[in-house]
């Protein structure tokens, strides 16, 4: 099992404190944690630094975390201009970057984007095709339905060869048993936090019979899980400030995503943790949306051991 935490993104208007932010990531180094995450929402009411920027701040702040974003919604994106962003990045960083990918489903604002909503599937796989061949190829020819590219270099490529480890953000049969099968694409899957721990023991399922039809091994294609979290001593207080932070984050009340998190006591938490290694997961991304330098602590401390994680500092 590996670990991970969100970075801190959410910062009203002047409100961002680079020195906590240096601090929280020390932290998160010295703690036992595998990587640190960020994720994209471009339109919102809640204040969300953008996540390229945020892990390009944090990769500064850093030695040796890896850092990601899960997920772009590539759909959204010039894959030109994402390429050169993320390229540059693992530059950076030396190496220590992942993406995920995601097209976002049918309900984003594809209008504000000037991105045909009946066609975003067929967009955001041509936009990886595009991506990936900048990153691999010295020169690259393109002529798809969406861009086209004329004897094209990107320099400079990827620190990691040949591109930095992309995971796939999904939820549908369909569209799982896709991104499986899409040769030399994806390295993983990356279940959403919005999804209980019964709809990912399914989503699994899929991704594992897949593998087993195209015959690619189990362990070449690794499983991840984001998990919205409060720990509190007091569950009751935990759950209520969870389900307010989430209304806000996803603009509405849903009692589908406030089932999916996970809220309580640390040996509460920990007992839920445990199902959702249970049901695949091989990486957790632990998401507190409030007091995260404290939840990071308590989840080094009280939660990460009772999943048979030690911690380093």
């Amino acid at each position: 099992m590996r670990f991970a935490i969100s970075i801190p993104q959410f910062s009203a208007d002047g409100a961002f404190d680079p020195a906590a932010f240096r601090a929280y990531l020390t932290r998160v180094e010295q703690s036992g944690f595998d990587s640190a995450w960020t994720q994209e929402q471009m339109l919102g009411s809640k204040p969300q630094l953008g996540p390229i920027e945020t892990m390009t701040y944090a990769a500064a702040c850093t030695e040796r975390l890896r850092l990601g974003c899960v997920v772009f919604v590539s759909t959204l994106h010039s894959p030109v201009h994402l390429a050169k962003s993320i390229s540059s990045l693992d530059q950076l960083s030396r190496g220590r970057i992942e993406v995920g990918f995601g097209t976002g489903g049918k309900q984003r604002p594809f209008g504000a984007f000037g991105v045909d909503p009946e066609r975003y599937v067929a967009r955001f796989y041509e936009g990886l095709d595009v991506m990936t061949r900048l990153w691999r190829d010295s020169r690259t020819d393109y002529r798809g339905e969406f861009w086209q590219l004329t004897d094209a270099a990107m320099e400079p490529k990827p620190f990691q060869k040949p591109n930095p480890p992309m995971w796939f953000g999904g939820s549908g049969r369909t569209a799982l048993r896709r991104a499986v099968m899409s040769p030399g694409l994806f390295s993983g899957f990356f279940g959403a936090g919005q999804v209980s721990t019964a709809k990912f023991a399914d989503q699994v399922q899929i991704v594992r019979e897949a593998l087993a039809e195209s015959g690619r091994p189990v362990d070449d294609f690794a499983i991840a899980k984001r998990v919205y979290i409060a720990v509190d001593d007091d569950a009751r207080s935990a759950r209520e400030r969870i389900n307010a932070e989430l209304a806000a984050l996803y603009m509405r009340k849903s009692p589908e995503v406030e089932a999916a998190a996970i809220a309580g006591t640390p040996a509460e938490c920990a007992l839920q943790l445990r199902e959702v290694i249970a049901a695949g997961a091989q990486l957790i991304l632990f998401t507190p949306l409030f007091a995260q330098a404290e939840h990071l602590e308590r989840l080094a401390s009280e939660v990460m051991p009772g999943l048979g994680a030690g911690t380093s500092g």
